[in-house]
């Protein structure tokens, strides 16, 4: 099995400080289109068979759909390549995202504010995503793998051992937690 796990990529981020010395904001935000487009061209020179993106992959407030379109073209490039989303406090799956709202390529799959299986031969895909900017507990405790002869993989976005009360806001999970959970890979962008 071969895969890619990115996170945090905030394409249209304002750059606020970079965006006061002249070009610079603009510069970064190109640099970041070309950081995807080369995994991309990794995934389809290597004929990976997923790309796990683990939360942030875009500024809600500021993201334009030409940014949306130029991703999902992307994304279009290599349909073999299942690619799984998991919204994280930047990009969250909300009413007005583009997650909910925009046509995205088959070979996508973006996770809900539920913990969601996705069953193949080999793999069982674990995922969830943030349905608000904030997300204090995404229900972990409470889950079981179902299938442990197969591979499991979680995708998510949180912090691990979060301790402060604004890291606590950002999906915070315990390394005992996962640990107990005995998922063979976790897809996660993390502070910890």
């Amino acid at each position: 099995m071969k895969f890619i796990h990115i996170a945090d990529m905030h394409l249209d981020c304002p750059f606020v400080n970079l965006s006061d010395k002249d070009i610079l904001g603009d510069l970064r935000r190109m640099q970041q289109r070309k950081v995807l487009k080369k995994v991309i061209e990794y995934a389809k020179e290597n004929k990976i068979e997923y790309l796990f993106i683990s939360g942030d992959l875009y500024e809600n407030k500021y993201v334009k759909l030409s940014t949306i379109e130029y991703m999902n073209h992307l994304f279009e490039e290599i349909p073999n390549t299942k690619i799984y989303i998991s919204p994280g406090n930047h990009d969250p799956y909300i009413k007005n995202s583009y997650y909910n709202q925009f046509n995205w390529s088959s070979n996508v799959t973006i996770f809900k504010s539920k913990i969601e299986r996705i069953e193949e031969e080999k793999i069982d895909i674990y995922g969830y995503g943030f349905d608000d900017f904030y997300c204090t507990n995404c229900g972990i405790e409470e889950f079981q793998i179902k299938d442990q002869t197969k591979i499991n993989l979680l995708v998510i976005h949180g912090t691990i051992d979060g301790a402060s009360i604004e890291e606590k806001q950002y999906n915070s999970i315990t390394k005992k937690q996962l640990q107990e959970k005995q998922f063979d890979y976790v897809a996660m962008r993390t502070y910890s």
